[in-house]
């Protein structure tokens, strides 16, 4: 239900505006208000559509109205009406912020079909600053996702090269055990590049059987095997202008690794049962668990390509190497299990997280979440030491 207020000293003037609006919509809610500064008053304690403004008025005229409301809330429409118009206070009015300017008496026409647009604008205004909070709100909520928790110096030099190489064009190799937040690297690396308005595209290819990884990778023509119903973009194509994540790329198949090695050297691929060469502008970024020196010795992997992806090296280190990190960690995931969950967050006591320190943690900082989990669910509040070596300690 649009709101407007009509802020008018002649209360004859303001109920023939008031009578003309509601005989137009009956939704519009129409306020009032005498002078300058009673609309003023109104205009702080409320949100209006739409507000209609004479301009000669008792203590306070309506151009000073119009640049003290909007101050208050720049988005508001302001229509000015006046008695005594000319050109130059319509214009004088149109650069003081208001939306449009009408003489009076006003026309019926001119006046409604004014104030239809500039409801439809406020409209208009309110919904993309609702899309606009709502990306802010996705883009925290993938900045969390993804947040490098800990302070430790190995985190830190972590950070450090990630500053270093995210600006440039240069591709990474991220190695390190399983759980320890490869992805992580990956997706801070992409968030701080020029390549960020643009997706990232992820690919697990420890995930994807080999007979279907080229088909992921550089996508597929129609009827070229079976299952193929119709033509398929792949990753690489759908990564274009943007970066594209290969993760495990130590599990990808001879064949795969002869293809990515022709995308990253001519910036080219082909789809699978086609003939036609689709130019890609992608950045690579890689991760693998695996020691990719003994698959090279081993003929598991090419040792070329892994010169291409390895023009960095990023090694994220196990969790019983950043031990220091544990408590951050700990803190981190209460909080989000507690919201996860419904409920009030639990601590940790000091002894608890000695305790959780002392482990050997082979799963790293995936299977200190589940473990902090645990606790939760099984443990007192605060979480102690008894409940670390109940529920913990093997």
């Amino acid at each position: 239900m649009p709101n407007i207020l009509i802020i008018e000293d002649e209360p004859a003037i303001r109920n023939v505006l008031r009578d003309i609006l509601t005989d137009e919509d009956k939704t519009f809610k129409v306020e009032e208000a005498g002078d300058g500064e009673e609309g003023l008053e109104l205009i702080k304690k409320k949100d209006y559509d739409l507000v209609i403004c004479d301009i000669k008025m008792p203590k306070k005229d309506g151009l000073e109205v119009l640049q003290l409301a909007l101050n208050i809330n720049p988005d508001l429409p302001f229509l000015m009406i006046s008695g005594h118009g000319d050109i130059e206070t319509a214009v004088d009015c149109i650069k003081k912020g208001a939306y449009d300017y009408i003489s009076k008496p006003p026309d019926l026409n001119r006046l409604l079909n004014s104030v239809r647009i500039a409801l439809d604008r406020k409209s208009l205004i309110k919904q993309n600053r609702t899309l606009k909070d709502e990306n802010k709100a996705l883009k925290r909520k993938v900045s969390e996702k993804y947040e490098m928790i800990g302070n430790s110096d190995a985190l830190n030099e972590i950070r450090e090269m990630i500053n270093k190489v995210a600006s440039t064009e240069a591709r990474v190799l991220i190695t390190g055990p399983n759980g320890t937040g490869k992805e992580l690297v990956a997706h801070h690396i992409h968030e701080k590049s020029d390549r960020n308005k643009m997706p990232m595209i992820e690919v697990n290819c420890a995930a994807i059987p080999s007979e279907l990884i080229e088909s992921e990778l550089f996508g597929h023509m129609k009827g070229s095997f079976t299952g193929a119903h119709k033509d398929k973009a792949g990753k690489f194509e759908l990564a274009n202008k943007g970066t594209i994540f290969l993760d495990e790329i130590g599990d990808m198949s001879l064949s795969a690794q002869a293809k990515v090695l022709r995308a990253l050297q001519e910036g080219k691929i082909t789809r699978v049962g086609g003939d036609k060469e689709i130019n890609v502008d992608v950045r690579v970024l890689a991760a693998t668990n695996k020691d990719l020196a003994k698959e090279i010795e081993e003929g598991n992997f090419r040792e070329d390509l892994y010169h291409r992806l390895a023009v960095i090296l990023i090694k994220v280190p196990g969790l019983d190497e950043r031990k220091e990190d544990i408590e951050s960690l700990v803190e981190y995931f209460a909080e989000k299990i507690a919201i996860g969950h419904g409920e009030a967050k639990k601590e940790f006591s000091k002894d608890a997280i000695e305790a959780l320190k002392a482990q050997s943690w082979t799963g790293n900082i995936r299977e200190l979440r589940n473990v902090v989990e645990r606790l939760i669910i099984l443990g007192e509040n605060p979480v102690t030491k008894k409940d670390v070596a109940s529920f913990v300690i093997k």
